[in-house]
């Protein structure tokens, strides 16, 4: 097993540097590289999980060639590493980039709940809403909604994303585009859905990003469907009231919640078994939803 990809060296113009992935620029398009790294509570882990960034791209590709005939999205080229510009870094960026286009964003996170867990789960505790909206009384940990539920936050490039209501995604994006955008997220949600059931995962929640190219048109961009974006369990560990174990970094975060880490100085190093766990459920989620291994 390799010992995981931190950062990425190669000449190309450097976009941006986020918690996981690095971006670069080429003739005003994105190679977009994901690396192993992993971040918890606003905070990027010392450690890295191995694969984790080949497991992210690939099972983002599987489903963006999926939802393509929902949305267009903004891949240009799944496989850069075999044009002949970028062949030269090839053994860097191969099987954990994409080539991207490059488009106007929105300044939202349009985060789809089908049930009641993390941050959702403490908004209604608190209040009976989640982003405004009311629920029912009476529901517990992880139970299912009656109806998913669009619930959108801000989009911080560092930072906690703070919850927002419709109305003021409206007041960001207009009223046309908001409700575009709420029912595209929904209508993904629901077909990814059922295409995870039929192989045994429920997709408890996740989250898109959207943007806009030169005609207009909304696409869909970033990451779909990943153990990074999104909340699986297998359909026969689900029990309301309980938590599911799960195929993403809750795994992490609830190892970081259990030890003395404050969650605001520098984070501890994960031992090796949780790596090697965290990196299991990766690639355990890959071959459930894509049928194939990486």
């Amino acid at each position: 097993m390799t010992q995981g990809v931190d950062r990425v060296d190669i000449p190309l113009k450097k976009y941006k540097s986020g918690k996981v992935r690095e971006v670069f620029e080429s003739d005003g398009r994105l190679l977009i590289v994901s690396t192993d790294r992993i971040s918890a509570f606003d905070h990027v882990l010392p450690s890295l999980i191995p694969d984790k960034g080949k497991v992210l791209n690939r099972i983002s590709s599987f489903w963006f060639r999926r939802t393509r005939a929902t949305i267009p999205n903004h891949i240009i080229c799944e496989e850069p590493e075999t044009l002949e510009e970028f062949a030269g870094f090839a053994g860097v960026i191969s099987g954990r980039t994409v080539l991207a286009q490059k488009l106007e964003t929105y300044p939202i996170e349009a985060i789809i709940r089908g049930y009641i867990v993390g941050s959702g789960w403490k908004s209604y505790q608190n209040s009976g809403r989640i982003s405004g909206i009311p629920l029912p009384p009476g529901l517990v940990f992880a139970q299912e909604l009656p109806q998913p539920i669009f619930t959108p936050t801000t989009k911080a490039d560092e930072g906690h994303d703070e919850e927002i209501s419709f109305g003021d995604v409206v007041t960001l994006l207009g009223e046309e585009t908001a409700e575009t955008i709420r029912d595209l997220a929904l209508r993904l949600y629901r077909e990814a859905g059922e295409y995870a059931r039929e192989r045994g995962i429920i997709i408890a929640d996740t989250k898109f990003e959207f943007g806009r190219n030169a005609a207009g048109d909304i696409v869909l961009i970033d990451e779909i469907f990943t153990p990074d974006s999104s909340r699986f369990w297998k359909v026969e560990d689900h029990r309301p009231g309980h938590e599911p174990p799960a195929f993403d970094k809750q795994f992490v975060r609830n190892y970081l919640l259990q030890s003395s880490w404050d969650r605001v100085s520098t984070p501890p190093a994960l031992p090796r078994d949780i790596i090697d766990k965290t990196r299991e459920k990766y690639l355990e989620i890959y071959e459930i939803i894509t049928g194939t291994s990486l």
